[in-house]
């Protein structure tokens, strides 16, 4: 049975190790540039001509239904930068980021040695423990949450508002008739 909890519990931990693998993150970067290859042009995306105030909600519906797929790679390039603006904006969340990144990364470095220091040696578990007694504080007063809640409602509205007053192109209309 113990044996049976331990091999349970090391599980996520070699599928996590898996999808880092040097094909599964060729893998994805394939899929991303891929993603991004059906961006479609500004002029296509921003074409003012085609914003229009649906009839009713079955048009809303229609609307939703083609432009999100079509555009799918300009919105996720929107929530990447709504993103980056809201970590740039917030630099007290962006700070404890990049303190827990980087102390995790250099305390990696150490390959589970201790630190030795002109007062003391540090085992890597009092790092980890030290590292976490500062970030989480900091993480808390970073407000993560309401950065998250700011996002989810800011790409929402950005996303699902293009996506329904943005007509279908006339050659697609002329597609469905035939």
């Amino acid at each position: 049975m113990s044996n049976f909890l331990s091999q349970l519990q090391y599980q996520p931990l070699t599928n996590f190790a898996d999808n880092l693998s040097v094909e599964s993150v060729k893998q994805q970067i394939a899929s991303i540039q891929n993603k991004f290859s059906s961006m479609r042009p500004p002029q296509e995306f921003l074409d003012y001509r085609r914003f229009s105030k649906p009839q009713n909600f079955g048009e809303i519906q229609q609307r939703l239904s083609f432009n999100l797929p079509y555009f799918q790679a300009n919105y996720i390039a929107i929530i990447l930068l709504l993103s980056v603006y809201a970590l740039v904006t917030n630099a007290l969340l962006l700070f404890v980021l990049g303190f827990t990144g980087f102390g995790i990364y250099f305390i990696s470095k150490l390959k589970g040695g201790d630190l030795e220091l002109p007062m003391g040696r540090l085992t890597t578990s009092q790092l980890y423990t030290g590292l976490a007694v500062i970030a989480i504080p900091l993480g808390f007063l970073a407000s993560p949450i309401s950065t998250m809640m700011w996002l989810i409602g800011t790409s929402s509205v950005t996303v699902l508002s293009h996506a329904s007053l943005m007509e279908k192109p006339i050659e697609t209309v002329f597609e469905e008739t035939v």
